[in-house]
Order: C-alpha cells, then sequence, then structure tokens
C-alpha cells in the first residue's frame, strides 16, 4: 500500500493527459517490458550525472528508494539520451518504456486505468518517473527477498529488459526457490547461471552493457 501511494503522488503528474479506454486486459508484471533483438541493443551513451535529464532521474530515483546510476545506466543504453526515440516493439523514450506492459503496470499499482499515451512516454520527465516506478515494482514484487544489493541490481537489469518471469524460471518454477537459490550465489555465480540459461541471447549482453553504463557514471 506504501508503495502504491508514492507511485499515485508522482504519477499524478500526468494526469492531465489524455487516457485510452479501459482495458480488460491484466498487465504481467513478470512479462518482458519488450523484446530486444540483438540487433536493438544500442551502444551505450554517456549519460554522466550532470547530462540533461539528471534532475528528473535524481529526483524519481530518491522518491521511489531507487539507485540512481542504475536509472541513468539504463537511460543510456536503451536510448542514449534520446527521448523521441521509438523502437520495433513500440518501446518509447528515454527508458524505453512499452505503454502496453511496464506502462500498464505502473498505472495499475496506482489504480488508475489504462496506459501512458506515447506523448507521454516521449516526455522525460514522465518516461523517467515510469520507468523508475518500474524498478521499484521489480523490486518489491517478483524480486523481493534477493538479499546481495549487487544481485538485486543485475536481477533487476534482466528484469527490466526480459521480464521477472523469464528469469526466475531459469532457477526454478517456483519464485521463492527461485529466490532461495539466487541468495547462495555470489552476484558473480548469478552472471555466469544467466549467461548459460537465460533462453533470451540478448539477456546477458544487455546486462553487460548496463553494467559497464553503470560503473562508467
Amino acid at each position: 500500500m506504501k508503495s502504491k501511494l508514492l507511485l499515485l503522488t508522482v504519477l499524478a503528474l500526468s494526469a492531465c493527459s489524455q487516457h485510452p479506454a479501459p482495458s480488460t486486459e491484466k498487465p504481467d508484471i513478470q512479462s518482458s517490458k519488450f523484446l530486444l533483438d540483438p540487433q536493438d541493443i544500442p551502444t551505450p551513451g554517456k549519460v554522466a550525472t550532470n547530462n540533461h535529464w539528471s534532475h528528473y532521474t535524481q529526483d524519481a530515483a530518491s522518491h521511489y528508494g531507487v539507485d540512481p546510476k542504475l536509472v541513468s545506466a539504463i537511460i543510456s543504453v536503451e536510448s542514449g539520451g534520446n527521448p523521441k526515440v521509438v523502437s520495433h516493439s513500440n518501446a518509447i523514450g528515454l527508458m524505453q518504456i512499452k505503454a502496453s506492459t511496464a506502462g500498464r503496470a505502473v498505472y495499475q499499482a496506482t489504480g488508475r486505468r489504462g496506459q501512458p499515451t506515447g506523448h507521454e512516454l516521449k516526455d522525460p520527465a514522465k518516461n523517467i518517473q515510469i520507468g523508475t516506478a518500474y524498478l521499484k515494482l521489480l523490486q518489491e514484487n517478483e524480486l523481493s527477498g534477493i538479499k546481495n544489493p549487487v544481485t538485486l541490481r543485475y536481477a533487476t537489469i534482466v528484469s527490466y529488459a526480459n521480464g521477472a518471469g523469464a528469469l526466475m524460471r531459469i532457477f526454478s518454477s517456483s519464485r521463492e526457490q527461485a529466490i532461495a537459490k539466487i541468495n547462495l550465489m555470489t552476484p558473480e555465480q548469478f552472471i555466469s547461471y544467466v549467461q548459460r540459461e537465460h533462453p533470451a541471447a540478448q539477456a546477458p549482453r544487455y546486462l553487460r552493457k548496463v553494467t559497464e553504463a553503470y560503473q562508467d557514471s
């Protein structure tokens, strides 16, 4: 409930936008935010702490309790800092959010109907708010219980691009058993396991690119 109230406070900033008609489709936060083809993964751009969007990143990260360096690293890899970019799978903006999955999940968590519009997702402030809220949802729901903060960061990165459900299933069909197995690993062992077992070939590549951007930020 606390998380929902926090999300509602920030996302109220975008309430003036036109919302699509309500849908009976229930978003699945375990589903992939969007499906990246290997060639869709851009070369990371430099998104330093003093970039154009740093004030939005800092505000959203502080509000949700998410590492601001992680948000900046994801922006770097996803869009290179271009707020207008749209992928082949219709992932939009700085954090490459797909309205029908990540956007809808965040809306649902705040009690709002529908999903963000393309116009909203091309707005840097709103895109970062929604993307950071989605990171928080991942960490407080499907990834909850991962004890090592570095491993949690790695798991969040993989889940952001390819879905938490796909990640958990390579460890166990039971979320609880998957979390227990992850907690027995070091961060390095986690990375090696993802490299060997994740069904999406681009998942370890994406993890490496975001981690490099994170370390450079």
